[in-house]
């Protein structure tokens, strides 16, 4: 039985007619007759009662019922692939980690969700050993992460090194200087990210040249907590200037001189994936740019 023919069958209850059903449908009267012959013998029943009126038979009426229901879901699905083909539809798995996730993806999914309103996007928050294990199981198309340890199967590309700030509250006896060097942290209490963090490791390993172990330490699962402690002046915290490109009320920032750290920010694939659809390659293309303008505005 194909479409078609249900569709012909359709066309020739809702037209009345035979003849009607032919011009509608652009085909000849003997091709709606041989259809409907054909259908009622795949079906193994009478569709319409013989005589000089169309008239339904019980079987025929449920088979018109039937036939609507699965015109209309066909329709449905006709226009969900023609849509997936053209990039309007369909779900991007994006993977993400801190601070990237909070500060800079709200801003491009917004007008980009705008632009492809019948796409669907799914976000997971994580580390970047997480990102890329989820890329290899196939759970993320892609990941915006720094570069993880483990790169697996998968492709780094960083496009962005950021830099690192001190955050202290405005009540502490550093809020007024323009700039720090880590010497002048010492018998500061530091709040840090896990310790497995490569960015907290590479800090600790200055720190620990500059001041050897004359300073304390608190850690937060969460790096965009960090704000919030220091603002109580609870310790202090080196961080991104990405994590901290919004400021909370009562906290200052202030560069660190010579402290060469510049963590990556950079695109993670599965090597495996070679082309991304229009809409995935749209979405990457809008988040390289905005750390690209960023890197402008940065000088």
């Amino acid at each position: 039985m194909e479409f078609r023919t249900i569709k012909t069958f359709y066309t020739v209850v809702n037209t009345g007619s035979f003849q009607r059903a032919a011009e509608v449908l652009n085909y000849s009267q003997p091709t709606i007759s041989m259809r409907i012959k054909q259908l009622e013998q795949d079906l193994d029943v009478q569709l319409f009662e013989r005589g000089k009126t169309l008239k339904l038979t019980h079987a025929g009426r449920l088979f018109y019922e039937r036939a609507g229901q699965l015109i209309a879901q066909y329709e449905v699905l006709d226009h969900t692939i023609f849509d997936l083909k053209n990039g309007n539809a369909g779900l991007i798995k994006v993977g993400i980690s801190e601070p990237s996730a909070s500060l800079v993806l709200p801003k491009i999914l917004k007008p980009f969700l705008a632009d492809f309103p019948k796409l669907m996007v799914n976000v997971s928050v994580d580390d970047a050993n997480t990102c890329s294990q989820k890329l290899i199981d196939g759970e993320i198309d892609f990941a915006i992460c720094g570069e993880p340890e483990l790169i697996l199967e998968n492709f780094y590309f960083p496009f962005f090194h950021d830099t690192l700030d001190l955050i202290v509250s405005e009540n502490h006896a550093l809020a007024s200087r323009t700039s720090v060097e880590l010497r002048d942290l010492r018998d500061e209490c530091f709040i840090f990210t896990p310790a497995n963090c490569p960015i907290r490791i590479q800090i600790e390993q200055h720190l620990k040249r500059a001041i050897g172990s004359d300073y304390k330490k608190m850690e937060l699962t969460s790096s965009m907590s960090h704000k919030y402690f220091v603002r109580e002046n609870v310790g202090v915290s080196i961080f991104t200037s990405t994590a901290h490109s919004e400021l909370l009320d009562g906290t200052v920032r202030i560069p660190i001189e010579n402290l060469p750290i510049s963590p990556p920010i950079g695109l993670l694939t599965n090597q495996k994936e070679k082309d991304f659809d229009s809409t995935t390659k749209e979405l990457i293309d809008r988040i390289i740019y905005y750390f690209d303008d960023k890197k402008r505005q940065l000088g």
